[in-house]
């Protein structure tokens, strides 16, 4: 019968100080932080974009779709080089993608550059999660995971709030080639800060850990090694934890793309105001995952967090869709969608962690956050042809249905882990 390993089946890390841990988890958030950052390195210039090269709309959006979806392919994949060769080696080489495909954004004469721009970002966005979560299971001391989790979290919106302000603003101090240009040096300066302290990001692999003289191993043995190498596919709850990231980057993705345009033309008010509901979804976003961390510390059962935190960030969306409350009220509201998920992003990083076998991290990771690639690449098309269609308020109740959608496939997780505990027991 097959069974999902518990978290207390991955070796416990070696207790470390707690600058050290500090320190891994600050380099992690480093590097996620310039990851997504590099998710918003095109849709902040489409209006020069645009003019530069008199591109469509569907060929803008057409950038976005193929940097998520290589990124979302590749991630997939980046998870068994990173249980093979190391999450260390697979991390500099993603953020090396980074500041390459900026400067191929920048020098792009035609459409075409700029696509295969977009997809060499989208190759150098897929290693970040196997990898920094790969590090942060094996660097950092367990007790201390929850928060790691939240940091991770909060530098990844902190990463998308500073991409438009730091690319809008030097393109109109001089252009948009000098824009990206400028954003090709922030991987560079991330990278050399990684390669300074690289020894406490090492995790170890299979390749470096083995002994100096080689092994016959019997064909029976290396057949059974290829079988494990794909056995965490066999286990309902990893596919059943793609299935949760895919439904909440549905959510996200309608947030992100459409929920300023949506509130202007259910309530009326001025982009500003608009603007602001999405800066306070963000802010209390990264509040949330801060006070996430500690409820995620106190507790095992990390699916009833998520199932509370996204059943009142479902309902405040539901009540944003009907269009009852004033605009100001709105606004507010709006923070408290974000501070709903937010509490649940450690929690849910958790419950991953707990549904992944042994020696699989990356691998586990991998694939699930493929999911979360997935949902971004297509969830620009839904809610742009329910824009389309004139019905502003479908947005929030979309974004209420996918956390709802959410709650079940997280509900399956956290079953399936608690009984297989109990199976071991």
């Amino acid at each position: 019968m097959t069974s999902i390993t518990s978290t207390h089946d991955h070796p416990l890390p070696t207790p470390n100080s707690f600058k050290q841990d500090a320190l891994v988890i600050s380099l992690v958030g480093l590097a996620h932080g310039i990851s997504h950052f590099f998710h918003m390195i095109l849709a902040p210039l489409f209006p020069w974009l645009k003019e530069a090269f008199a591109l469509s709309y569907a060929e803008l959006g057409l950038l976005m779709s193929a940097f998520f979806v290589v990124s979302g392919i590749g991630q997939a994949l980046a998870g068994f080089v990173v249980d093979k060769i190391g999450a260390r080696a697979v991390l500099f080489f993603g953020i090396a993608c980074l500041a390459l495909s900026a400067l191929a954004l920048a020098l792009a004469p035609n459409y075409l550059v700029l696509m295969l721009g977009s997809m060499l970002a989208g190759l150098g966005n897929s290693v970040f999660h196997p990898a920094d979560y790969t590090i942060l299971n094996k660097r950092v001391t367990t007790q201390r995971l929850s928060h790691a989790f939240s940091v991770h979290g909060i530098s990844g919106n902190l990463g998308w709030a500073a991409a438009p302000v730091f690319l809008v603003t030097i393109a109109n101090l001089s252009n948009w080639r000098i824009a990206l240009f400028a954003a090709s040096i922030l991987p560079i300066i991330v990278l050399a800060i990684l390669f300074v302290y690289r020894d406490v990001l090492f995790t170890g692999n299979r390749q470096e850990t083995k002994q100096s003289k080689p092994q016959v191993k019997p064909q029976t043995q290396i057949a059974q090694e290829d079988q494990s190498l794909f056995h965490f596919l066999s286990l309902p709850a990893v596919w059943m934890c793609f299935l949760f990231f895919f439904m909440i980057s549905m959510g996200i993705g309608g947030i992100q793309s459409f929920s300023p345009t949506a509130l202007r033309e259910i309530y009326g008010m001025s982009l500003a105001w608009a603007t602001a509901g999405y800066t306070a979804y963000m802010l209390t976003s990264a509040v949330g995952m801060i006070w996430g961390g500690f409820i995620a510390a106190k507790t095992t059962d990390h699916d009833k967090t998520i199932t509370v935190a996204f059943s009142f960030s479902a309902f405040i969306a539901l009540l944003l869709a009907s269009g009852w409350v004033s605009a100001g009220m709105a606004v507010i509201l709006m923070g408290a969608v974000g501070l709903g998920a937010g509490i649940a992003g450690p929690s849910r990083d958790l419950l991953i962690r707990a549904a992944s076998p042994k020696n699989a991290t990356g691998r586990v990771y991998g694939v699930v956050y493929s999911g979360l690639d997935i949902g971004l690449a297509f969830s620009p098309a839904l809610f742009g042809a329910i824009m389309d269609a004139h019905h502003p308020q479908w947005v929030f109740a979309c974004i209420a249905l996918f956390q709802a959608l959410a709650i079940f496939t997280a509900v399956g997780v956290g079953s399936k882990t608690r009984l297989s505990k109990k199976q071991i027991a």
